[in-house]
């Protein structure tokens, strides 16, 4: 029996949750999966929450405790007991700063696409402005190689389905052709703006 544990990551309104669940549905038709979402641990713990940062409008989390609080979850999950291969699918924004992934993949959205969406999700302009930002410099993607330099991957999921991208997902998860970091470049979005 082997066992995964996938990060999924990336600037916010990537898709992270969406495609995660999508990931989720079509790996446990064979394995046995389990998903986990940041906002969940961190809802469940509010030890995990540091502060609140007004002027840049987010939750401070105490990233060592996550990792301690998703690392007793994954040790819960590898002790069920099960005959079918086992998947943990750990999604959200800070999942990239934890331990022990087999593979860490960053949603990438062109700044143009992401600033739509933001803007759905009634951001205040600095915040959409500052993850545009972050998007175009690749934060998450160069975050997670620091962590992770072997195992750290990313998609261009910008003009991509779900299932699209569910299958470029699953194509890294085996070991297929991957975009390493770097490899996607938003820099053209700095340079106009």
């Amino acid at each position: 029996m082997s066992c995964l544990t996938i990060f999924i990551s990336g600037t916010p309104c990537t898709g992270k949750t969406t495609v995660s669940q999508a990931l989720y549905n079509k790996l446990n038709l064979e394995n046995y999966v389990k998903l986990i979402h940041v906002n969940d641990l961190v809802d469940y713990d509010n030890n995990l929450v540091l502060g609140f940062d007004n002027k840049k409008d987010y939750k401070e989390i105490d990233l060592d405790l996550l990792d301690k609080n998703f690392n007793k979850e994954r040790d819960l999950f590898l002790n069920e007991k099960t005959s079918k291969s086992k998947i943990l699918i750990f999604e959200g924004h800070l999942t990239h700063f934890c331990s022990n992934p087999s593979k860490v993949i960053i949603l990438r959205v062109h700044p143009n696409v992401l600033k739509d969406r933001l803007s759905k999700r009634n951001y205040k302009d600095s915040k959409i402005y500052e993850n545009l930002e972050s998007e175009a410099l690749d934060v998450c993607g160069a975050e997670s190689y620091e962590y992770h330099p072997d195992n750290t991957y990313e998609i261009d999921v910008t003009n991509l389905s779900i299932d699209e991208i569910v299958d470029k997902l699953i194509d890294i998860i085996n070991g297929g052709e991957a975009s390493p970091v770097g490899s996607i470049n938003f820099m053209d979005w700095i340079l106009n703006h």
